[in-house]
């Protein structure tokens, strides 16, 4: 049987060498304060790169200054911006991996000094600001800060975009009941809630034609949120509006006691990918080889996102090849110890 974790993968003209992608995931290490790249990034996704790891997805890049989680947050809301991503993508494409950004604001989540924004004014818990109501033309002038965000990115380079809809943020605060209660025809139904993240999907596609991902939390841990069955119909919307992947993870929308044991988001993706007829990526306390060539095998994702174990070990790759008994490259540079 051949190793699944280490075929190719397409989507659209973009072929990743293996199925093994790196979550984004927040660094926190822009010391100036201003969105900018600092050799920190450049050393840690790099590394990623060369350890062979198929797909890199840089963590969450604000769109918006006030849609920063931290202070310490990547921007991509300049141009000044570019230069340095482009910088990026070309030392991690050099190794033979391929490189995608998320884009993301933090909306009622966002850590900063002055005002934050929301679709309510709704705090997240006891202890965070209360966010300002967006107005239509807040609502405007974002969608057209996540278009810009995507022409940027195109410009650096990116093989693929991630649309952040996911973990509590802007966009997963507007789709869920829990923290969207307005009455505009962002608010309300379902359909309503969910119109905010298809206008930004509209624009995006306006600038770029690249691989297209949205992640998302598919359950809020809350009897009133939504669950996975709301995702399956959100994931077929997304399809129609020519989405390529549905990253799926779950949580953090509203504060919530999530019992996570390895792979507990798996059925999630499972029954996103089955019930809405789109290819998935899985994440959550995947650390095995084995457990993702299970997960591959039996057609539950068609690609494995892994985060804190990239963390710890930059060169998992080959030992889940060593592991799985599959050949993969070396590094040239790396060949006599490979």
């Amino acid at each position: 049987m051949a190793v699944k974790l280490f075929e190719p993968y397409t989507v659209k003209n973009v072929t990743f060498k293996n199925r093994i992608v790196m979550s984004p995931m927040c660094m926190y290490s822009a010391e100036n304060q201003q969105g900018f790249l600092e050799d920190w990034h450049y050393v840690h996704y790099t590394t990623r790169a060369v350890g062979q790891v198929g797909l890199i997805i840089v963590e969450s890049t604000a769109v918006l200054p006030e849609g920063r989680i931290s202070p310490k947050d990547l921007g991509i809301w300049s141009d000044d911006h570019i230069e340095g991503f482009v910088k990026l993508v070309s030392m991690v494409q050099k190794h033979g991996a391929k490189i995608g950004i998320q884009l993301g604001h933090a909306g009622r989540k966002a850590d900063l000094e002055g005002d934050i924004y929301a679709p309510s004014a709704i705090a997240f818990n006891e202890t965070s600001k209360t966010p300002k109501e967006m107005t239509k033309e807040d609502i405007q002038k974002t969608i057209r800060a996540f278009q810009e965000g995507a022409r940027r990115a195109k410009e650096a380079g990116f093989d693929v975009i991630e649309i952040h809809a996911a973990h509590g943020y802007l966009i997963n605060q507007f789709l869920s009941p829990l923290s969207n209660k307005r009455t505009d025809e962002y608010g309300g139904s379902a359909e309503n809630r969910l119109r905010f993240l298809i206008e930004t999907i509209k624009a995006v596609k306006e600038v770029w034609d690249g691989p297209l991902f949205v992640r998302v939390s598919a359950n809020d841990y809350h009897e009133k949120g939504l669950t996975p069955d709301d995702y399956v119909e959100i994931a077929k919307q997304l399809k129609e509006q020519g989405v390529d992947l549905i990253d799926v993870s779950s949580g953090a929308v509203v504060p919530a006691k999530i019992h996570a044991y390895p792979g507990y988001q798996v059925p999630f993706a499972e029954k996103i990918k089955h019930g809405a007829g789109i290819p998935v990526g899985t994440v959550g306390l995947i650390t095995s080889s084995i457990q993702a060539e299970e997960i591959l095998q039996n057609d539950r994702a068609d690609l494995v996102f892994l985060a804190r174990e990239l963390l710890r070990d930059p060169y998992w790759p080959r030992k889940a090849a060593k592991e799985l008994n599959a050949a993969i490259e070396a590094p040239v540079q790396y060949s006599r110890g490979w």
